[in-house]
C-alpha cells in the first residue's frame, strides 16, 4: 500500500482525507486547529492510516506561507515525510475537475489524488527556519520600502514648511534632530522665538553648534521671506 494524506491548510486550522492507497479513501475528512490539541488530532490520523495500511503516511500540502508552519514544524518534529506544492499545480487538478467544487474538504480531496497522478518529492530537510527566514525577509523588504517611502514624504513636507533645515544636523533623522522638530516643526516657530531663548532651548541639542545655529537663524529669515512672496 501507499498511504498518503492530503492537507488542505489555510489560517489557523486545516482540513484532511487521508487514502490508503489509489482510489482507497480511509474514513471521510477530518479537521483540526492549529493547536496543540489540534495537532495531536492529526498525529492520531496519521497513527491510524499506518495502523490501517502497514505503512507510514506521506503527507501532501499546497505552500501557504506562513500558514502552514505550525503543521510542518510538527511533521518536522515528528519525523514524517511531507510534499509541500506550488498551488498552480493543485489549481490546474482543480480545473480538470469536472465538479469543479472548491471547498477546505474537497481541496484536501484533491491534494490525496494528486500525489497517486504526479511523482513529487519530499520536503527537503531546510526546515522550518528556512521558511521562517524567507516570510522574514519579504516582510524586512516590505518595511523598508515603507521607511524609504515615509522618509520622501517626511522630506518634500519638510522642504516646504522648514526650507532651510537641512544641513543643521549631519542626520536629519537622527534622534536629536527628531526632537528639535518637535519643539520648532516650523521654521516660522523658530523665527517666532527670540535669540536669547532659542539659544537656551538649543543647550538641550548638544550636537547642534552655536555658530552654526547662527546661520541656521540667518538663512531662516532669508527662506522665510522666500516662503512670503511665493505666497
Amino acid at each position: 500500500m501507499n498511504p498518503v494524506i492530503g492537507l488542505d491548510i489555510i489560517k489557523e486550522e486545516s482540513h484532511g482525507q487521508a487514502f490508503l492507497d489509489r482510489g482507497k479513501a480511509y474514513r471521510g475528512t477530518f479537521h483540526f486547529e492549529h493547536t496543540r490539541e489540534g495537532l495531536e488530532i492529526l498525529l492520531q490520523v496519521i497513527r491510524d492510516v499506518e495502523h490501517a495500511s502497514g505503512h507510514r503516511p506521506t503527507l501532501i500540502l499546497e505552500a501557504t506561507g506562513h500558514y502552514q508552519s505550525p503543521v510542518v514544524q510538527f511533521l518536522e518534529e515528528h519525523h514524517y515525510l511531507f510534499i509541500v506544492i506550488n498551488p498552480l499545480i493543485s489549481n490546474r487538478l482543480r480545473k480538470s475537475n469536472l465538479r469543479k467544487v472548491k471547498t477546505d474538504a474537497a481541496d484536501a480531496y484533491l491534494l490525496g489524488k494528486l500525489h497517486y497522478r504526479e511523482e513529487f518529492e519530499p520536503f527537503k530537510k531546510r526546515g522550518v527556519q528556512l521558511l521562517n527566514l524567507r516570510y522574514l525577509t519579504r516582510q524586512y523588504e516590505a518595511f523598508s520600502k515603507m521607511c524609504v517611502q515615509t522618509k520622501l514624504q517626511f522630506q518634500a513636507v519638510l522642504d516646504q514648511v522648514f526650507p532651510a533645515y537641512k544641513g543643521v544636523f549631519g542626520a536629519i533623522y537622527s534622534s536629536v534632530s527628531l526632537r528639535f522638530l518637535n519643539e520648532f516643526p516650523t521654521s516660522h516657530s523658530v523665527l517666532q522665538t527670540d535669540t536669547t531663548t532659542l539659544k537656551s532651548k538649543s543647550s538641550r541639542f548638544p550636537v547642534l553648534d552655536l555658530k552654526l545655529l547662527q546661520q541656521f537663524y540667518r538663512k531662516l529669515e532669508k527662506s522665510t521671506d522666500l516662503i512670503i512672496q511665493r505666497n
